[in-house]
């Protein structure tokens, strides 16, 4: 039986529309899930929309609708995003779905008669645009005497009865999880950020409210909906198949990796586990968060202007590129930079230059002086004895989905595409040293060893891209000759049979060119 890998993204806030810091956290899953298919893996990879809230319902009210109209167009929306990103989900979560609204009620039937649930009344400052509670300590107050919670977001006292979760009980088990599981969050700085909030100690959280109708009701309490982040973290378990432990997909729980932004980290290694183990469930294995996206230097907002669509990012200059250059331009858990010029540079010169060259000459000088026929490598006497060089190619080609596997198991997107770079231009320095074209004047043999070589360092190449770039990987491969069912990682200790005819080369990375006027 293949392992089970199950990663999923946050599910998205339906308040307004999708921009590209979601694209950015749902195509680093996809490449998660995808290599880990490449991998042999079991593969269950879910994302979706949050629709409950406070902050739902107000914008549904703004713009005129009912809170379900307003929260099915939305979630329609970032479908489309999550689907024009090539993002290869298994499941797509609503929180209005009926499926969902039954797992959250036995979440807290359980949680509820563990002991760990009690009635009493909310007093405190809240802040809507976050749906999140914060201590007076966390807050900052404006000129005008308004409350300012640390995202910007305005904060308000409330008070209104409520159901209360007893969170400061779980500090230990808690600190215990993170100290025993050093993995369970990452990167280290968020790791260190989550801890020392939990180490300076733990209010009662509040998981129901009164003052609104759009969420999930409360077992046994009319008028009380649950806390939008107890119904929105329940996801993950109800995508499984819970309450049914015998469903098809609950032996995926518990969740390999939580991708999530770094803006919600709290709720996801503080809430979500103490939530877990208070209702007797196993706690998530993993939950990395990602930095932001700044635009030429600022960050993105609507009163600037500046907030970039991913889809009208992929219109302009293509979707693999722009996968490619997310999960290239900054490490995972830093904050990075965008801007056209950066991204027009590594489609240029990684893309186009680096990669794409090195293809169609290797690929061209076989049409052009093999008859399109792979050749076969030359080993024992003569002139195509394979060199040190061509050794030195081999390994470190064969090293390659070793090196690209660890890093991601780190979520280390962008240094496992500099594994790969690194191979590409060594692959580069190679072609130029043995001059293949040379070799067709005087020594056809050794020009076929070489040139077989460089083949099998590209499949290894586009083999461990294929997570990254789906569709110009395939091309790649199919100009490779390399079968469909032939591009796992396991099949590249297989090699290209001798003499197969290839396909015509044609480019598979053009030049980005700016359009004139």
């Amino acid at each position: 039986m293949s392992q089970r890998f199950y990663i999923t993204t946050p599910i998205y806030y339906v308040n307004g529309a999708p921009h590209i810091g979601h694209a950015y956290t749902s195509i680093a899953a996809d490449v998660m899930a995808r290599f880990k298919r490449l991998d042999g893996y079991d593969v269950f990879f879910v994302t979706g929309t949050d629709e409950h809230g406070q902050k739902v319902e107000q914008a549904a009210r703004a713009a005129g609708l009912d809170p379900q109209t307003f929260v099915d167009q939305i979630s329609a929306d970032f479908q489309d995003m999550t689907a024009k990103m090539g993002v290869s989900n298994d499941d797509w979560m609503r929180t209005t779905e009926a499926r969902h609204k039954v797992s959250c009620a036995e979440l807290w039937r359980r949680i509820a008669a563990n002991g760990h649930i009690y009635l009493g009344h909310y007093e405190g400052w809240y802040a809507v645009r976050d749906e999140a509670f914060y201590d007076e300590s966390e807050l900052t107050t404006r000129a005008d005497g308004t409350k300012v919670a640390p995202s910007g977001a305005p904060a308000a006292w409330v008070r209104e009865p409520s159901y209360f979760f007893d969170l400061s009980k779980w500090q230990d088990k808690l600190l215990e999880l993170y100290e025993t599981h050093p993995d369970f969050i990452a990167p280290t700085s968020r790791r260190n950020e989550v801890t020392s909030f939990v180490r300076g100690g733990l209010r009662d959280l509040s998981i129901s409210r009164t003052s609104f109708t759009w969420g999930i009701p409360v077992p046994d309490a009319p008028g009380h909906v649950m806390y939008v982040w107890l119904d929105a973290l329940n996801n993950y378990v109800t995508a499984c198949g819970f309450p049914d432990e015998t469903a098809a997909r609950w032996p995926f729980w518990p969740a390999d990796v939580h991708v999530v932004g770094k803006d919600i980290i709290r709720f996801h290694a503080v809430y979500w586990p103490a939530f877990l183990m208070a209702a007797g469930l196993p706690v998530p294995k993993r939950v990395t968060s990602n930095g932001w996206w700044v635009v030429e230097g600022e960050k993105m907002s609507k009163s600037l202007g500046n907030v970039v669509e991913a889809r009208q990012l992929v219109a302009t200059y293509g979707l693999d590129q722009v996968r490619y250059f997310l999960m290239r331009e900054k490490a995972f858990g830093a904050d990075g930079s965008m801007s056209d010029q950066a991204i027009v540079s590594r489609i240029n010169v990684e893309l186009a230059n680096d990669l794409g060259n090195l293809s169609q000459r290797s690929l061209a000088l076989i049409a052009r002086n093999c008859d399109g026929v792979l050749p076969a490598r030359h080993p024992g006497t003569g002139t195509g004895t394979p060199s040190e060089d061509d050794a030195g190619m081999d390994a470190v080609a064969a090293a390659l989905p070793g090196l690209v596997r660890d890093h991601l198991e780190r979520q280390g997107f962008h240094d496992a595409l500099e594994e790969v770079w690194k191979v590409i231009r060594a692959a580069n320095g190679y072609i130029d040293r043995q001059a293949p074209w040379a070799l067709n004047r005087t020594d056809k043999a050794r020009m076929g060893t070489v040139l077989r070589v460089l083949v099998d360092t590209l499949r290894a190449v586009a083999t461990v891209l294929q997570p990254f770039m789906p569709d110009s990987m395939s091309r790649m491969l199919d100009q490779l000759g390399v079968a469909a069912d032939q591009r796992q990682l396991a099949a590249l200790a297989v090699p290209l049979p001798d003499g197969i005819t290839l396909p015509a080369p044609h480019g598979v990375f053009p030049r980005y060119v700016e359009p004139t006027a």
